[in-house]
């Protein structure tokens, strides 16, 4: 069964079970992965669908954007917006592969520093070229970003 497929069969289970937040949630990601499809049909072709790796590429995205809406309701000091936007993320997280840990994310950066010879900030183009295609999907970007920076500044 492929991603998005799983994702429409738990459409219709919370339809059925009448769960009013996860019915929300998923018919978001639905959306956005009908959205997607549609821009992607003009160049390849009318009945395109979209793979597994690409519908990854979608949730991964509003992941972002809830994890981004999260830090700006914080700030503002609307908790109750926080808790809305927190329950909606580990729902699409669900679909997610698990992200690394820090540690787990730090240890292959100090691997690619090694790996590139990397020794100053300058470098942080060749370390990031190593690192990206490794954490493409299980980790932030921003995260990996700050800690090669981290690390290669010493």
């Amino acid at each position: 069964m492929s991603l998005k497929d799983k994702i429409l069969a738990d459409l219709k289970t919370a339809m059925k079970t009448k769960d009013k937040d996860r019915l929300s949630v998923l018919r978001m990601i639905k959306a956005k992965i009908l959205e997607t499809e549609v821009s992607l049909r003009a160049e390849r072709g009318r009945d395109y669908a979209l793979n597994d790796e690409e519908v990854m590429d979608v949730l991964t995205k509003y992941a972002k954007q809830r994890r981004e809406s999260i830090e700006n309701y914080r700030n503002a000091g609307r908790d109750d917006n926080v808790a809305q936007e927190e329950a909606e993320l580990a729902i699409v997280q669900e679909y997610l592969p698990k992200q690394l840990s820090t540690e787990e994310i730090t240890q292959l950066v100090q691997a690619a520093i090694a790996e590139s010879g990397a020794q100053s900030p300058r470098d942080m183009g060749k370390v990031m070229k190593i690192v990206v295609p490794q954490t493409k999907g299980v980790a932030d970007g921003k995260l990996v970003s700050q800690i090669v920076k981290d690390l290669l500044n010493g």
